[in-house]
């Protein structure tokens, strides 16, 4: 059965659970959403979600580097204490998040930390594509909305697959950790970088500079 965004949000409301976990919890419960937060209960990811509020103040920042020296991760992971830090689950998840990023090269962390700008061009483009067509207005406005959720997949860390479980996403690869460990756990922060990404860019723009620069000078 089709299951509606707007049941989704509704179960997302009330158990804080993943986007994914949700629609499967409503798909396996044919859309009722008492039996959907009993079956994410059951799962444990509910009881999961209800301790993102507390306080990571803990846990590791790791590196991961990739052909020979020519691609490396750095990633800060938190956890509530120092002892669930230490733990394999944890090491374990950390380690995970490090290869993805490393694999995957995601642009932001979260959807809320992709600049409204991006975003609105994002949409520009995507409604270009209808230019035309004689399709409404609402309708190419739901399949641009589709289309925005499907840019935030391949951009965003939390919402991207996991490259190990494509099945599940990086969020709810950290959801099931929390459930496994009882602690509220958070991808803080991340950087990669690539051997000579950007280096070029930068030479011909200092020679642009330098030219422009020697132009002056001779006027």
């Amino acid at each position: 059965m089709e299951i509606s965004a707007k049941a989704v949000q509704e179960l997302r409301a009330s158990t804080g659970a993943g986007i994914m976990d949700c629609k499967k919890a409503l798909a396996e419960s044919e859309g009722n959403l008492e039996k959907a937060v009993e079956i994410l209960r059951k799962k444990g990811l509910a009881a999961a979600t209800k301790k993102a509020s507390r306080v990571t103040s803990e846990g590791a920042v790791a590196s991961y580097i990739h052909g020979g020296g020519k691609l490396g991760v750095l990633v800060e992971v938190n956890c509530e204490t120092d002892f669930v830090a230490r733990t394999d689950v944890f090491q374990q998840l950390v380690k995970d998040v490090s290869m993805h990023i490393a694999a995957a090269n995601p642009l932001y962390l979260k959807r809320e930390n992709v600049p409204a700008e991006i975003v609105e061009k994002e949409r520009e483009i995507y409604r270009a594509q209808f230019e035309g067509s004689n399709k409404p207005a609402n309708v190419i406005e739901k399949i641009v909305d589709g289309k925005i959720d499907k840019y935030y997949s391949e951009v965003c860390l939390y919402e991207q697959p996991f490259v190990k479980d494509p099945d599940k996403t990086i969020q709810q690869l950290v959801t099931d950790t929390v459930a496994k460990l009882g602690e509220n756990l958070n991808i803080r922060r991340f950087v990669r970088f690539v051997l000579g990404e950007g280096i070029e860019k930068e030479e011909k723009d200092l020679a642009a500079e330098v030219a422009a620069q020697r132009e002056a000078a001779q006027k």
